[in-house]
């Protein structure tokens, strides 16, 4: 049976008001993702996929980065829960610490970049 893909209007509302409400990371990496700058590609921010609100995404790449704050450690079960569900959707699932954003850009805009390109042996993977 297929799965039901629609947005329901709460989750959307939900996601335009978190971008107007960005952590300093989130505003930070978006600064450097937006009108793809990135290789070319395209991001979304604060895009609802299924019954989750991702950080950001590549559609075309399949690609979702999370910016993870202070919080994650209370909700790890949850996110991994929600990082599963992405994958059975054929999501690639990044997160970065809001430190490592805000600390080492570079280092995690050429991990995005790569995964964007294919390029998974710069990430330790065959």
């Amino acid at each position: 049976m297929p799965k039901n893909h629609r947005i329901p209007p709460p989750l959307t509302y939900f996601a335009r008001k978190m971008r107007h409400e960005p952590t300093k990371a989130e505003k930070h990496l978006w600064s450097r993702l937006r009108r793809k700058q990135l290789g070319g590609y395209k991001f979304r921010r604060q895009h609802p996929i299924g019954p989750y609100i991702v950080d950001f995404c590549c559609v075309e790449k399949k690609l979702v980065v999370e910016a993870d704050g202070d919080i994650y450690a209370f909700q790890e079960k949850a996110d991994r829960e929600r990082t599963q569900w992405l994958e059975e959707e054929s999501y690639r699932v990044l997160r970065f610490a809001n430190v490592t954003i805000l600390q080492q850009t570079e280092a995690v805009l050429e991990t995005i970049l790569a995964v964007c390109d294919g390029d998974v042996s710069l990430l330790g993977e065959d």
